[in-house]
């Protein structure tokens, strides 16, 4: 590995204002709602629903941006006011999105689904045979084939003159709602919503880039000083003078997520809509139960798809799967792939002869392209270009690893390697509390801006401890340079460092700002080990 540069605080400060080049922007200059498509008329047919007393639903999805875009209907009908049903599908009895089965439970006139809709081709003819009319937004990329529906408002459809695409499913119902405000002259306040939408934008790793930057710094700074009794509860629980988005994307977006991994997401729509702290802290007691069984479990079915890895010959794409390993588990399983292995992985979960599961991506490389190449060979599948869902028959999962491994000879192999985002090499010295300064005028820190990672090399190992409740998490004290007297304490989670016959250490790693008692420290947190790991 050859030697970075050794940066000073000023240089670092010019490397990250390349980033953005382009003014920030403000609430204000957000584009208009009405350049997405079919998002006008949409709206106007939600508003004509509203005047002629028609029954209402609303279909959302069960993760963290599914259940944050419900939230968000489901709290503009409440200020309306105007009585709406919010289902959303239960990941082990429905399956992804508005399905038959779902549908079995709806009868309204007018049906809003938020964050998925864009394959339901079979719901929609459903829809259309017993009169339901269908308003589909989403985020998520379409194929050639669109749902019959009255409208379909997706910035991704080649035909939406959005100017910038790569929103979540909460933007795309936020801004739709802003339409259905101005249609019925309401005197709503659209910015009260930003809490819930940070979140959404942060948890589905949407780039931190032109509006997604905007929104989620003014939804955190709504999120500090919000009323609503499950911001008043993320606020506590979280217990700093300011929210970052890596406290969202760490803390609050595995709990909120826990719900529809695990039981059901319904838990987490009710702790984004309750009307008092009583009932918010409740739900978030509930969020916490789940969080915990779902570490338990994911840790168990990681280490089994491991094992299965090692003893299969994947080649470019991992394609693991095992008899009832947890559905609720298996994106999070496929992310823990892709950081041992270094390799796009897929991690499909079998029960009675069907498998379903999730893809997750890295470097440059198109998951979605890839599985959609061999769609032949699936009965659903959807995401994006970074992660996926998919389902296909048990005798044609080899059939599929094959074909996807062969698909993926064309990708370069420059699209494979991972990006780990190391910008140089900093003096022991430079690492203060005016860095950490530097580091706030670039937040959010997120996806298209990562927290910056430094490079760590053949440094003396001085001290490991581990600590912890089960020890499972490493202090590691080292010196950078043999002559220096000032050391550095790192911190390495979820794993104990062996201390190497050398003694040396190198590793990329960040440097965090840490809360505890209104008492600012620096932390500085291993992204990497570079060697002398334990395994």
């Amino acid at each position: 590995m050859t030697n970075p540069l050794t940066l000073t605080k000023q240089t670092l400060f010019e490397i990250l204002s390349q980033r953005f080049i382009t003014q920030e922007k403000k609430l204000s200059q957000i584009p208009n709602p009405a350049l997405l498509h079919d998002a006008p008329k949409a709206a106007k047919k939600i508003a004509q629903a509203i005047r002629e007393n028609k029954k209402i639903a609303l279909v959302g999805d069960y993760d963290v941006d599914g259940v944050a875009s419900t939230a968000i209907m489901v709290d503009f009908f409440r200020q309306i006011p105007y009585p709406i049903e919010a289902i959303i599908p239960n990941r082990f009895k429905d399956g992804y999105g508005i399905s038959p089965s779902v549908l079995e439970r709806i009868d309204v006139d007018l049906l809003i689904t938020v964050d998925n809709g864009i394959s339901a081709i079979e719901a929609a003819e459903i829809c259309k045979k017993r009169g339901i009319e269908l308003i589909i937004s989403d985020h998520h990329t379409p194929s050639h084939e669109l749902p019959h529906a009255y409208a379909i408002v997706n910035p991704k459809l080649p035909t939406c003159e959005y100017p910038f695409s790569e929103i979540c499913g909460a933007q795309v119902a936020w801004l739709l709602l802003a339409l259905v405000k101005k249609e019925l002259n309401l005197n709503i306040d659209m910015r009260a919503f930003l809490d819930i939408l940070a979140i959404a934008i942060i948890a589905d790793i949407m780039p931190l880039i032109n509006i997604n930057r905007t929104l989620v710094k003014e939804g955190l700074k709504v999120l500090m000083n919000s009323s609503r009794p499950s911001s008043i509860i993320i606020r506590d629980f979280i217990n700093k003078s300011t929210l970052s988005s890596e406290d969202i994307a760490f803390q609050i977006a595995p709990r909120i997520n826990a719900a529809g991994r695990l039981e059901d997401a319904s838990i987490a729509l009710e702790f984004f809509t309750a009307t008092d702290t009583n009932k918010a802290y409740k739900q978030f007691e509930l969020l916490n139960k789940l969080n915990d069984l779902r570490k338990d479990t994911e840790a168990q079915t990681t280490k089994d798809a491991i094992e299965y890895v090692k003893s299969n010959n994947n080649q470019k794409v991992i394609v693991a799967c095992g008899e009832n390993w947890h559905e609720g588990v298996v994106g999070i399983v496929a992310a823990r792939l892709v950081d041992k292995f270094g390799l796009p992985s897929i991690v499909l979960s079998i029960e009675n002869g069907v498998a379903k599961g999730s893809a997750r991506s890295v470097g440059d490389v198109d998951i979605y392209k890839l599985i959609k190449a061999n769609e032949h060979l699936l009965t659903k599948f959807g995401g994006h270009k970074m992660a996926a869902g998919l389902g296909l028959e048990v005798a044609n999962i080899k059939l599929f690893s094959d074909a996807i491994n062969q698909s993926a000879l064309k990708i370069d192999k420059k699209d494979f390697i991972p990006k780990d985002n190391i910008i140089g090499m900093l003096e022991t010295s430079s690492i203060d509390l005016e860095l950490l300064n530097i580091f706030d005028n670039f937040e959010p820190f997120g996806e298209a801006n990562p927290r910056p990672t430094f490079l760590i090399k053949d440094a003396q190992i001085v001290e490991v401890k581990t600590f912890g409740k089960e020890k499972n998490h490493s202090k590691i004290v080292i010196r950078q340079n043999p002559h220096e007297r000032k050391t550095l304490e790192l911190i390495l989670f979820k794993q104990v460092l062996e201390i190497p016959q050398d003694r040396k250490l190198t590793c990329s790693y960040s440097v965090n700002k840490n809360e505890w008692n209104n008492k600012i420290s620096i932390q500085l947190l291993i992204t990497k080990l570079y060697y002398g790991a334990a395994e």
